[in-house]
């Protein structure tokens, strides 16, 4: 890696970005990884009040977690007009010029969600199980061209209703879920998490230092 890497992550509100994020710092930091973080809110700084707090101990300066208040629709603070999250990011880089990765948060939004290029170098799409095992069919531009995909609260998936009335197991079907993010994706990883008990987290920090750190 010769410098910063920008790791966008995007999903719909509640799908656990934030939550992901408290587990990808520790990990990276443990691996001699430098981090900030850029998070975006629409009206408040809410999650970045979070994260400075849970991640005290893990970021060296509490000012290497930005929280942005976008004031309107999180697709233009990270793809259409990135401006506040690309300042941000030149800012981060400049103060702090041996910073390996900046995470940036995007707001809750819907599956059409993506990043600029010009903020982000590496593109995360998060779904959750909760929303039904229906979410990946629906496709859209964050589930089909993100460098990863990320499914969690699989643990969730036992109390979730399947979508597929036909189906003999009725609870979320896990396994339908990665087929159908297979015809979406074609080889493009996918995995599947339980942010909550860390279940395939050191699985995604790999893929991670694979294909955006040193590919």
């Amino acid at each position: 890696m010769v410098r910063t890497v920008r790791i966008g992550i995007g999903g719909a509100l509640g799908c656990g970005k934030t939550e992901l994020i408290e587990k990808l710092v520790p990990k990276f930091k443990e691996l001699g990884f430098k981090t900030a973080v850029i998070s975006n809110d629409v009206y408040s700084r809410e999650d970045a009040r979070r994260l400075s707090k849970r991640l005290s101990d893990y970021i060296e300066n509490q000012d290497m977690i930005v929280g942005i208040e976008t004031g309107g629709c999180p697709h233009t603070a990270v793809r259409d007009d990135p401006s506040m999250n690309i300042d941000a990011a030149e800012r981060l880089e400049k103060e702090y010029p041996d910073l390996d990765i900046i995470f940036i948060e995007s707001g809750g939004d819907n599956i059409t969600l993506t990043f600029s290029p010009r903020l982000a170098d590496f593109f995360i799409y998060m779904v959750d199980v909760a929303g039904g095992d229906k979410t990946i069919r629906k496709g859209g531009l964050g589930i089909k061209n993100s460098d990863i995909l990320v499914i969690n609260k699989i643990d969730l998936a036992p109390y979730v209703e399947t979508t597929i009335p036909e189906s003999p197991v009725k609870s979320a079907n896990l396994d339908l879920m990665l087929e159908d993010a297979k015809k979406v994706r074609g080889d493009k990883p996918v995995v599947m998490i339980s942010a909550k008990d860390n279940t395939g987290i050191d699985t995604l920090v790999d893929i991670i230092r694979k294909e955006a750190l040193f590919r």
